[in-house]
């Protein structure tokens, strides 16, 4: 199974036609994501032709994607209901905009350097028209086999029964890499910006649910209290196993870090007093990425092993 992403996501890409999305748009396809269509007013009723090596099984060799005037266009003519925004920093705000109001269900926000006011606004728009938002300033997601949407490498593993959630793109990279002979369900990278859409709560809640998802690895960062609320979560609502890593173990004391996200004052929103909420509500934390992965393949382990039963 999968959450939020499956096989039968349709995605319309917003700034399909730069570079970036060019390029990304070739990776997802390679990935087996069924791409629908492109989003540039300025290039409406062009096709973009991409040649696409070994699609995951599904065929390999030239795919042609229509560009259309505007995400509601796209809409109505593939049918599409995600939307992977490439958008510069400028207008991503009204990029997300359309896609909530043209009824979008999923809008994965790539873009770096998007203004809090914006992503606020952006998130209080889609929320209102009920579109899920993941980002701003994130990877993406996949679902490994089914689909892929955004910038995730998508041949570093494959499905499996991990359920992943993180604030940092290359932490998700690693953590699939270390635990690519287990697999996963989805992998989600919220991103690490004040303001995201989608929280580390939203996608514990959907990996709780979701039948093919045994075990569910939370990545944190230093700075804020979005790992300590999770923590809350996991304690009073989570049944499955749950295994943690906070990035900024070895951050020096007193000194500004350079992530949007890490704002530390005092003990508060340390990776120390992270790890200490998550660990009272039953998570268990590494210290390493490496670590993390090692308990991980224990907790797998113990779950497989049948327990000991004794016959009179």
């Amino acid at each position: 199974m999968a959450v939020f992403l499956t096989e039968d996501s349709r995605v319309l890409v917003q700034g399909m036609t730069g570079a970036e999305g060019m390029r990304h748009t070739r990776r997802m396809l390679a990935a087996g994501t069924e791409v629908v269509g492109g989003v540039n007013p300025r290039k409406a009723g062009l096709a973009v032709e991409f040649d696409v090596p070994g699609a995951d099984g599904r065929g390999s060799g030239p795919r042609t994607v229509p560009v259309f005037g505007s995400v509601r266009e796209g809409v109505e003519a593939t049918g599409a209901d995600v939307s992977v925004v490439f958008v510069p920093p400028p207008f991503a705000r009204a990029a997300v905009l359309e896609a909530a109001d043209a009824g979008i269900a999923l809008a994965v926000v790539i873009t770096e350097g998007i203004p809090v006011h914006d992503s606020v606004a952006l998130r209080a728009h889609a929320a209102a028209r009920g579109t899920r938002v993941i980002g701003p300033n994130c990877p993406g997601l996949i679902s490994p086999g089914r689909s892929n949407a955004g910038i995730i490498p998508a041949d570093i593993t494959g499905p499996g029964p991990i359920g992943l959630v993180s604030k940092s793109g290359t932490l998700t990279y690693q953590l699939m890499h270390e635990l690519r002979d287990i697999g996963f369900s989805t992998c989600v990278g919220i991103g690490g910006d004040p303001v995201v859409g989608t929280s580390h709560i939203d996608c514990l809640a959907a990996f709780e649910e979701d039948p093919g998802t045994e075990l569910i690895v939370l990545i944190g960062e230093i700075g804020g209290d979005a790992e300590e609320r999770a923590a809350a979560y996991v304690r009073d609502h989570v049944t499955k196993p749950v295994v943690g890593y906070i990035a900024g173990f070895t951050a020096p004391e007193g000194r500004t870090m350079g992530h949007a996200g890490a704002i530390v004052s005092g003990s508060s929103g340390t990776a120390r007093a992270k790890k200490k909420a998550l660990e009272e509500a039953g998570v268990r934390v590494g210290e390493t990425p490496t670590e993390t992965a090692r308990l991980v393949l224990a907790l797998l382990a113990d779950r497989a092993t049948p327990s000991d039963v004794t016959h009179s």
